[in-house]
């Protein structure tokens, strides 16, 4: 039988009340003093947890990501967060969680025009939930990327606290915006160099603001240059080495390992490991638009790889896959990656999750939480992403298309120039803003 969703249309009076009425029930002061809980889980239980579900050649990768600094400690312990937020206080306005909002996951990436945008560009953690949650795990990151970074105690926390005060502002401009503005709305690179200058202008009224200011806007800069050259073409000449006139994907175990040496290696046969893989492609493939397919037909796979990514991803199943176009100087890099469950699966209740594509009905229980990463991407991302940005029929693995990126970089948060906290609209506003019900 299929599932009818009845969707509430408040009006803006009924808005009001409701959200005064979520302040009055968990006020600003119940989020003060956080202290463990008398049963809380051992933190390193939970990360061996995760790691039983890893590759187990990669789980040493993973901790040694993990222990370059507190920072990438934290970046890669959302699991831990996770149980730590469950049980706190809630307003009981569930939005689409990016699940993992720290601070290096905001970033620029290329819109479908080639536009380079600054948002979230992390969503394996995904999930309805407290916005609680997103704005809690952010506001850490801010303060654990300070003093990771030696500033000063006043410095990190007046970061935090802009940190905070950007979203605050940016969900109070949404409150007001009709229904399309809203879903329009992003953060262009003009009007981050525009926040750049405004806040150089004003941190150079000392001298020590002034070099900090210089400083961050050249730092911004180069990322946004730097950005602009992540495409397939870039990452040929990382990841690829020609051989007999021919690309292919170097090897540099264990964090990159061809296809041609899993059975070396692993004891993976290759025609095993290549023909799944060509299914999944053509599994994906079958979902696409039919411009998109036939834009997509003209590739031909010629080699792929696993390869380790991220920090906290590190150990889950992941691929790329080299594809030429026209000739070997026309490539295009996907990446094929494990939709695992969410750390906050554990703590949050199950979410139904709508067939997409006027399929009708809800996906199987099996297949929803892979089909979790659609509301985020679509929530989190504006404009609407491209092509090859994530495979629905793929069960086990989404599919990437290498463009331009450049992560959020923690040196923009400087003492006295506090570019990446209060002096932006805030980027997590922009999955939070779509659903502002309580349950």
């Amino acid at each position: 039988m299929t599932t009818r969703w009845r969707i509430p249309h408040p009006s803006v009076a009924q808005r009001l009340a409701l959200g005064e009425e979520a302040r009055d029930r968990t006020p600003l002061s119940s989020h003060r003093g956080w202290a463990p809980a008398a049963d809380r889980p051992d933190p390193v239980a939970l990360l061996q947890q995760q790691d039983a579900t890893r590759e187990p050649d990669l789980v040493p990768v993973r901790h040694g990501r993990m222990l370059v600094s507190p920072f990438t400690f934290y970046r890669g312990a959302a699991k831990i967060m996770a149980a730590d937020l469950n049980g706190t206080p809630t307003a009981g306005l569930r939005v689409q969680l990016c699940g993992d909002a720290h601070l290096s996951n905001f970033g620029a990436f290329a819109s479908p025009e080639r536009r380079l945008l600054f948002s979230l560009n992390d969503f394996d953690e995904t999930l309805p939930g407290p916005f609680e949650y997103d704005v809690k795990r952010m506001a850490a990151s801010f303060t654990i990327a300070g003093r990771n970074h030696g500033f000063a105690k006043a410095d990190t926390k007046a970061a935090t606290l802009g940190s905070v005060a950007a979203y605050r502002e940016a969900m109070t401009g949404f409150a007001a915006m009709g229904t399309m503005d809203i879903w329009y709305a992003h953060l262009a690179e003009d009007q981050v160099r525009q926040v750049l200058d405004d806040a150089a202008a004003d941190a150079s009224r000392t001298k020590k603001g002034a070099k900090a200011a210089k400083q961050a806007e050249k730092t911004a800069r180069k990322e946004a240059a730097k950005a602009r050259t992540r495409d397939s073409l870039q990452a040929l000449s990382k990841l690829a080495e020609l051989v007999s006139g021919q690309y292919r994907i170097v090897s540099r175990p264990p964090v990159i390992v061809p296809a041609r040496d899993l059975e070396a290696t692993y004891g993976i046969p290759r025609d095993k490991m290549e023909g799944l893989l060509r299914d999944q492609f053509r599994a994906y493939r079958a979902t696409l638009r039919d411009d998109h397919r036939q834009l997509l037909e003209q590739f031909e796979p010629v080699d792929m790889a696993r390869k380790v990514v991220g920090v906290g991803s590190v150990g889950t199943l992941a691929y790329i896959v080299l594809l030429q176009g026209r000739d070997q100087d026309d490539p295009l890099f996907l990446q094929l990656k494990e939709a695992s469950a969410s750390v906050l699966e554990d703590h949050l209740p199950p979410q139904p999750v709508p067939a997409p594509w006027g399929a009708g009905g809800l996906w199987p229980a099996d297949d929803a939480g892979r089909q979790r990463h659609l509301p985020g991407l679509d929530a989190g991302q504006a404009p609407r992403p491209p092509p090859f940005l994530l495979a629905p029929a793929a069960r086990h693995e989404g599919l990437t298309r290498r463009r331009g990126h450049g992560p959020g970089h923690p040196g923009l948060l400087r003492p006295r120039l506090r570019v990446d906290a209060g002096a932006s609209p805030c980027p997590l506003g922009r999955p939070h803003r779509h659903r502002r019900l309580p349950r």
